[in-house]
């Protein structure tokens, strides 16, 4: 993994967490240096890129969450539709904790795939398709 990759990866969370990019603008970003797809584990609050070939980089996150436990589809939806429509007051933060909230541990973005997978503490899933 080069470098610019690395910084690219950095920036793009730092651009999340402060809110100064937008989700369209982190996968531009991404994919234009080479990364197939990341990942958020809220419970450890580690943000992880990968590369095809199996290279990753990882970094903390701002914080851990507490992850509810039951898994609240219809809450996660809610919380992913405030911030396709960047909503007044819409921050990631406040995304995290409200899917956390709703019992998602993490999610998976696949670039390729042109989808997001949030996953639950027993391993309930709500698959979410990029908007058109």
């Amino acid at each position: 993994m080069t470098p610019a990759q690395e910084n690219t990866a950095k920036s793009c969370l730092l651009g999340a967490e402060n809110n100064t990019m937008t989700f369209p603008e982190i996968v531009q970003a991404l994919t234009r240096e080479g990364f197939e797809s990341y990942t958020i584990d809220f419970r450890r609050g580690r943000a992880i890129y990968y590369l095809p070939d199996g290279q990753s980089v990882e970094f903390p996150t701002r914080s851990t969450l507490s992850v509810a436990k039951d898994f609240d589809a219809g809450a996660i939806q809610a919380a992913i539709r405030e911030a396709q429509q960047l909503v007044a007051g819409y921050t990631y933060d406040g995304f995290c904790e409200k899917v956390a909230k709703a019992g998602c541990s993490g999610y998976v973005v696949s670039f390729a795939g042109r989808r997001a997978v949030y996953m639950g503490r027993t391993a309930e899933t709500h698959l979410e398709h990029f908007p058109s």
